[in-house]
């Protein structure tokens, strides 16, 4: 069985580790197989491959793009790219663009309701500024008191429906698939536990991701609970998807797991590695 870890972050987006530093974490939790898919960006990937190889880990370059699908914002994760793709690096720079603006939308939600100084303490948290995210404000409000985790303040703050939410129209999910197939990489839906959509919306989804030539989802994540491993297991098998595994690693503490600590694929689906020379 290859412990595979296909999905984390660095200080490139919204993690706090180099590239080098969640490498060494990913040796150190067992894992062979890794990919580091910062959001949006790429410009780690060359760090990361290096360090990988260098402690003997193989090393497939990834992203993980943010989307704009039927008025909410979902993640689709772009594995064996090719990350210096001219079409890819040019639409993922569109994509960040926003960003700040809506940080700083964000920070005026807050102070409505009592906390002052959330932009700049934010950006205080992004090592880099372009791609300043609810995770940097979360950190934020943690480091400051008014949560005990980075979770509670999406609870309570940053997520739909709650007063410092902001929407942002991020990529169409046929521009992201276009960009990682152009690459030639292999688009999967991240997470898609994550995502508050109704049965016949989950439906539509799967059915316009496999129209547009995606047969992979991710079963086992962090950001899953083992129900819905079992359930995104089952959808796979109906729709005939791949899958794929990796922790979501964002910074020590703030996961359900560690990278390399998650549960293995069920034995019989096939991973989305099975080709990988």
């Amino acid at each position: 069985m290859i412990n595979a870890d296909l999905h984390c972050h660095s200080t490139y987006s919204d993690g706090v580790l180099a590239p080098a530093d969640v490498a060494r974490r990913a040796l150190a939790g067992g894992v062979s197989l890794w990919s580091m898919t910062d959001h949006d960006e790429v410009a780690g990937q060359r760090e990361a491959r290096a360090a990988a190889e260098s402690l003997g880990m193989r090393y497939v370059e990834g992203v993980e793009i943010s989307v704009t699908w039927a008025d909410r914002t979902i993640h689709v994760v772009g594995l064996a790219i090719d990350s210096t793709h001219r079409a890819l690096v040019e639409g993922l720079a569109a994509t960040r663009g926003g960003r700040d603006g809506r940080g700083k939308v964000i920070a005026d939600k807050l102070a409505d309701v009592g906390i002052e100084g959330a932009y700049e303490g934010a950006l205080q948290y992004a090592a880099n500024p372009a791609l300043l995210s609810r995770t940097h404000f979360a950190r934020f409000l943690v480091e400051h008191g008014y949560c005990e985790s980075t979770s509670e303040v999406f609870a309570r703050y940053l997520a739909e429906g709650r007063p410092g939410y902001v929407p942002h129209l991020w990529a169409t999910l046929e521009d992201a698939m276009g960009w990682i197939r152009g690459a030639g990489g292999v688009p999967v839906i991240a997470h898609p536990g994550r995502y508050k959509y109704s049965q016949l919306e989950f439906g539509a989804l799967f059915d316009a991701f496999r129209d547009l030539g995606g047969d992979a989802i991710e079963v086992v994540t962090g950001s899953h609970t083992p129900d819905q491993c079992h359930e995104y297991a089952d959808v796979a098998r109906r729709y005939g998807f791949r899958a794929s595994r990796g922790s979501d690693f964002h910074a020590p503490g703030e996961i359900r797991t560690e990278l390399g600590a998650l549960p293995m694929l069920p034995s019989d689906l096939t991973p989305v590695w099975r080709d990988w020379q």
